[in-house]
């Protein structure tokens, strides 16, 4: 690694600004020290949105440019070395109003305003959404997506307390085309700027993002107890909430040798350092169980950050896509200066947060085998719909054929010290008949799965009843499908 910098460049609303802060300062608090406090800090947890601001990131072609908003609060300013950010106040002005901030203020979407500037944010970001056209009503099929094409769930992580939220929504549906001389909607049909390799300390503290896995590697061998992290959706809470503090942060979350997706006649393989976002545009749908775990996985704010590698890594027992990967048997290949090597997904948990990853090594992407089990499902159940912490996630994997199973894979989280497969049950449905008896007696069973316990999210009783019901629904629902009775 180079030398560490002690002022780092980063573009805001156009124009370049040095960051001097401490290394572990968070994007939110410097933006706001250099007097753009538009940006609030709500929750200092991801949760409320009211800190969004809009990030240049590359496009799935990676020729061109979205804008992609994300949560100030969570990740360090240093991050953004060499990058383009824009606040709300880069967006417009009292005197020339952008399209979305017209819109919210012609049709009342603000009262307090705490959290309009956030929402105004996030609102650009499907505003300017490569594909998002006028479609016509007729072709609304859902109250969630308007006639402009604008997806409702693009403000899931936005929360305001006074405006009832629909004359946001009507704000949202009446936004228009971009202009062709729309600067930020011309912005998009360029490059986004590439990831700076960036050293930077201050007051004993550094923030390091290497130009290559290998170097990544080199200062994690060096360094035991760096903390790598790439969208900080969770280390960045300990910084909010728990004041954690550490010597050396490695930020991943660019490394080109992380960012893959390889479809082979095998396996689907997803580079750990590939955002939930990244991944559903760029497998459109290809892996139906994890289509349907997208939109449950916290909101459109964390997915646009949140990897799917940092949430393998954590090791959280609640984490979302472990159940779903369970039942899909992904592996996982982790990497080490001395190589590569694979581990099955049911094998990577040893005990509450902790994993086989010896020190030194990274998660490098997570393998899919093919071809896809025919029936899938993924049932979270939480206190709220959308933008929530599971009480209990389970992902299902089934092969029917001629009314037998065939093959059966259960994933389960929130109901032990880690996520697991629910084995005992998975044997006793294959080879079994696709019968209500079957489900029946097979879910009676998988309420006795895990060792769930009471908390304030959920009782252990609960759990293990809701463990039950969804493998009734889930054989409900591919019955009905089917015309079975």
């Amino acid at each position: 690694m180079t030398e560490a910098a002690t002022a780092l460049d980063v573009t805001v609303n156009g124009q370049a600004r040095e960051f001097t802060d401490a290394a572990h300062t968070n994007l939110l608090d410097w933006l706001r020290s250099e007097g753009l406090t538009g940006a609030k800090e709500g929750c200092a947890e991801g949760e409320c949105g009211a800190c969004s601001v809009l990030v240049a990131r590359p496009d799935s072609d990676g020729d061109t440019t979205r804008w992609t908003a994300l949560n100030a609060c969570l990740v360090p300013a240093a991050a953004f070395a060499g990058q383009e950010i824009i606040t709300a106040e880069g967006l417009g002005s009292p005197e020339a109003l952008h399209p979305v901030q017209q819109e919210m203020a012609v049709r009342g979407g603000s009262q307090c305003g705490y959290c309009t500037p956030g929402f105004v944010c996030s609102m650009a970001a499907e505003y300017y959404r490569p594909g998002r056209t006028a479609c016509g009503p007729e072709a609304v099929d859902e109250p969630e997506h308007g006639a402009n094409g604008f997806d409702l769930h693009s403000l899931s992580g936005n929360l305001c307390r006074c405006t009832g939220y629909r004359p946001i929504r009507d704000a949202a549906y009446a936004l228009g085309d971009v202009p062709d001389d729309d600067p930020l909607g011309a912005r998009c049909n360029g490059p986004a700027p590439a990831a700076s390799p960036t050293s930077y300390e201050a007051d004993g503290r550094r923030f390091v993002r290497p130009a290559t896995l290998t170097e990544a590697l080199t200062v994690l061998r060096d360094n035991p107890d760096a903390v790598p992290v790439a969208g900080c959706t969770d280390w960045g809470v300990d910084v909010n909430i728990k004041s954690a503090r550490a010597d050396l942060v490695i930020g991943l979350d660019r490394l080109p040798e992380l960012r893959g997706i390889e479809e082979t006649e095998t396996y689907v393989e997803l580079g750990a350092a590939l955002t939930l976002s990244e991944i559903e545009q760029r497998l459109d749908g290809r892996i139906p169980l994890l289509d349907q775990l997208f939109p449950q996985f916290a909101s459109r704010l964390i997915r646009n950050g949140a990897t799917i590698g940092g949430n393998l890594g954590t090791g959280s027992p609640i984490g979302d896509t472990p159940p779903a990967l369970l039942a899909l048997d992904a592996e996982l290949v982790l990497v080490g200066l001395d190589g590569t090597r694979v581990v099955p997904l049911a094998d990577y948990f040893t005990g509450y947060r902790q994993t086989v990853r010896a020190p030194g090594e990274l998660i490098q992407s997570v393998r899919i085998p093919l071809p896809l089990a025919g029936i899938t499902a993924f049932h979270k159940i939480a206190k709220r719909r959308f933008d929530d912490i599971s009480s209990v996630a389970i992902g299902y994997a089934f092969d029917v054929a001629d009314g037998v199973v065939r093959k059966a894979r259960i994933g389960l989280g929130g109901v032990a010290a880690t996520p697991l497969r629910a084995t005992a049950v998975e044997a006793a449905l294959e080879g079994k008949p696709w019968t209500a008896d079957t489900v029946r007696a097979a879910a009676a069973l998988l309420q006795e799965e895990g060792t769930p316990m009471d908390d304030h999210r959920a009782s252990s009783k609960y759990r293990r009843a809701m463990l039950g019901t969804s493998l009734r629904k889930i054989y409900a629902e591919s019955t009905a499908k089917e015309g079975v009775a």
